[in-house]
């Protein structure tokens, strides 16, 4: 059985915020950052410690 990525992130994501409640200010940080970090000089770096 084949699950999309984006709906796996999606539904994990809304239980995460459903069951451990965190600020919205923390969510859009993480967020933000998350797209900021992706397109920076840094995501290869980032890239080597993740595989």
């Amino acid at each position: 059985m084949d699950i999309p990525l984006w709906l796996v992130l999606l539904t994990v994501g809304y239980l995460g915020v459903k069951l451990i409640r965190p600020p919205w200010w923390l969510i859009a940080v993480l967020l933000l950052g998350g797209f900021l970090i992706a397109d920076s000089v840094l995501a290869p770096v980032l890239n080597g410690f993740v595989k």
